[in-house]
């Protein structure tokens, strides 16, 4: 069966048909996050630290490290991205030991991070573009790390999906070229939108299948990308993963955390609470509170988070204890809960018998279970840091 062995300097994941579904943590990427954009052209990693502390407690199995920041001082990346690459990736391996992803468009920055990076990181990515090809397989080459190969080449993203198999063929024979075996090239196959495109969930679990059957290579995506301005977009989600990890997809570059809400939002809960009449009366309804709370309609649960809050005096007046009332309304903890689409690979993982005996799922519901693994000592805590 093939196998991806993805290494840090102490610790191993291996992707794999076999294998737990493997989680890539997205969340160490500028793009989009204007604020992580600005702290790191100042020299500010304390997002990069959350960031990466939080997704390893919420089950990522590897992160993902994009340095890919426009300076407003320097907008040429090939200048930028290297040393900043470098940083970032020092920084996150002194902070926890899971193995690294690198990502970027820029060659020097990969290989910038190819020096800097202990053990055996993946690298994201290469395409089917002959320009690319040709710059980054020499890379993964140099280096003996995986990649990821993403299904689209010259004439850009094909809608039909024949046309992304050959492309992803075409990638692994030309690594085969390099000495890079299939094993090594984890494919992204791409996820449209669903909401544009009726037929993408159903050709992505086709493509996987085909990847698996013919090719005989690892698979990878953007998971979000399914959900893309459609409501509710956690639970197409879920279903998706679910659904792609029962096709044979066997990785995915993702958030693993449902973020820590802000004092604003507790307060705006407890407000809600207070209209809903919390003196916790015998026949209180229960089916109206519980999504004041972040519970279902079971009334037990209901009923004993109820008497949590009461335990605390209910509704305190002045300051509160964000940290501490958070888990009892449901809405989060210190760190970001693991999301709902973690629990959703869990449980397929489980369901799947790539859990044996359940041992991942179990750890993982068990209170306190998601607490900061894989962080090395007390540097959770550490304060806001600037590059020197």
């Amino acid at each position: 069966m093939t196998r991806t062995l993805v290494q840090s300097k102490t610790k191993s994941v291996t992707i794999g048909f076999e294998e737990p579904f493997c989680v890539i943590g997205e969340r160490i990427n500028p793009t989009g996050r204007k604020k992580l954009a600005r702290e790191l052209e100042d020299g500010d990693f304390s997002t990069v630290e959350k960031d990466a502390l939080e997704q390893v407690a919420c089950g990522a199995a590897v992160l993902d490290v994009n340095a890919g920041v426009v300076y407003n001082s320097n907008p040429d990346p090939n200048e930028t991205e290297p040393p900043l690459m470098r940083k970032m990736i020092e920084l996150v391996q002194g902070l926890v030991d899971v193995p690294l992803c690198i990502d970027s468009s820029v060659p020097g920055a990969l290989e910038a991070g190819l020096e800097t990076a202990e053990g055996r990181p993946l690298v994201n990515s290469v395409t089917g573009e002959e320009e690319r090809l040709e710059v980054v397989l020499p890379l993964v080459k140099k280096y003996d790390v995986p990649v990821v190969a993403i299904s689209n080449d010259d004439t850009g993203i094909s809608e039909d999906p024949d046309v992304r198999f050959a492309v992803a063929k075409k990638i692994v024979e030309r690594a085969a070229d390099f000495g890079i075996p299939a094993h090594d090239i984890v494919v992204d196959p791409l996820v449209m939108p669903i909401g544009a495109m009726a037929t993408a969930g159903h050709q992505v679990f086709t493509l996987v299948r085909r990847l698996r059957e013919e090719l005989g290579v690892n698979t990878t995506c953007g998971a979000s990308n399914i959900s893309f301005g459609l409501p509710n977009r956690h639970g197409i989600n879920n279903a998706f993963l679910a659904m792609a990890s029962a096709a044979g997809m066997t990785s995915a570059i993702m958030n693993p955390v449902t973020l820590v809400p802000s004092k604003k939002t507790i307060t705006d809960r407890l407000d809600e609470l207070r209209a809903a009449g919390l003196s916790v009366p015998d026949d209180i309804d229960t089916a109206a509170v519980a999504p004041l709370i972040g519970l279902g309609s079971n009334e037990a649960l209901v009923t004993e988070r109820l008497a949590h809050l009461a335990g605390l005096g209910i509704l305190p007046e002045g300051e509160i204890d964000a940290v501490r009332l958070a888990p009892l309304l449901g809405i989060g903890g210190k760190y970001g809960r693991t999301s709902e689409e973690i629990l959703s690979i869990k449980a397929a993982d489980f369901l799947l018998n790539q859990d044996p005996s359940g041992a991942n799922w179990i750890r993982l519901n068990k209170p306190g279970g998601g607490a900061a693994s894989g962080g090395r000592g007390g540097r959770g805590e550490r304060r806001r840091r600037r590059a020197g």
